[in-house]
């Protein structure tokens, strides 16, 4: 087993996370066990941490903070650990989505990662990677964080109707998945429209595609694969796409009539009614 002192801090941020949890607990004199009682978790747990051989998240490491009195130390590299563990030709499109000021995106087949509860992303990512389920989804959720910001960037997001149907770990993963989306209803930052079946054929048949506006620097694009997303700044590239997302905007349902049809989706196929304003119901 890899000893703690072994470890090289500059290796990565997450044997550098490890380094500090163990330096640190060790200067407060505490044991593996006596930490986990303070923060509610097996020490074992910690170990494991301390050894690299599971990736914190951010409720763990704001506990840690909290018991060691690291003012905000753990919460702060945690952001790094977590991004670090996304697949390397993610990273680039995670980095330049956290800087957009504008986001715009159609998805064919599934929930935007931004939107996906915890649920819908553990089963997602279960399919391919079962042996990173739990990193990977820590990943996505402090990714989401963007959302949280004092200053969000702007997200509007065109769900293929398919979305709703494609049923993603199950009915109650589903109706939770779509109550979700109901929530962003009263967001100023967030818009949702739904593009119905009956739109026939459209630009979005040739696949998920997200366009990222910035302040001071070039449009981008980012089209995703099977087995990894393409981003580009190519400027014909970024023209042809938006005025494709144009068309789909005005092809798909107001985001109050969107909100409808999810209601209605989330009620007959999923055997849930939605605690929806009116404005979702009419």
């Amino acid at each position: 087993m890899v000893q703690v002192r072994d470890l090289d801090p500059s290796a990565s941020p997450l044997d550098y996370y490890a380094y500090e949890l163990r330096r640190l607990r060790e200067a407060a004199g505490l044991k593996l066990g006596q930490l986990g009682d303070i923060i509610y978790c097996t020490g074992s747990l910690i170990g494991m941490i301390e050894h690299t051989k599971r990736v914190p998240t951010r409720d763990f490491s704001e506990r840690v903070d909290a018991a060691l009195g690291t003012d905000g130390h753990f919460s702060r590299l945690v952001g790094l650990v977590l991004r670090s563990v996304l697949p390397s030709w993610f990273q680039a499109y995670a980095e330049m989505e956290a800087r957009a000021n504008f986001l715009s995106t159609f998805q064919c087949q599934l929930v935007h990662g931004l939107l996906q509860t915890e649920d819908y992303a553990r089963a997602l990512i279960a399919v391919d990677r079962p042996d990173q389920v739990d990193e990977l989804v820590a990943a996505r959720m402090e990714l989401q964080r963007l959302l949280e910001r004092e200053h969000p960037p702007a997200l509007w997001v065109v769900l293929s109707e398919a979305v709703l149907h494609q049923e993603v770990g199950g009915r109650e993963v589903m109706s939770g998945q779509l109550a979700h989306l109901l929530g962003f209803l009263d967001q100023p930052w967030v818009q949702i429209q739904v593009l119905p079946f009956a739109a026939g054929q459209h630009t979005g048949m040739l696949g998920s595609f997200t366009l990222l506006r910035f302040t001071d620097e070039p449009d981008l694009i980012y089209e995703e694969g099977y087995a990894r997303g393409h981003m580009t700044a190519n400027p014909p590239v970024i023209k042809e796409r938006s005025v494709g997302y144009a068309r789909l905007q005005a092809a798909a349902l107001s985001p109050e009539h969107s909100a409808t049809l999810i209601a209605r989706v989330m009620e007959e196929r999923y055997g849930e009614r939605p605690e929806a304003d009116e404005r979702a119901m009419a």
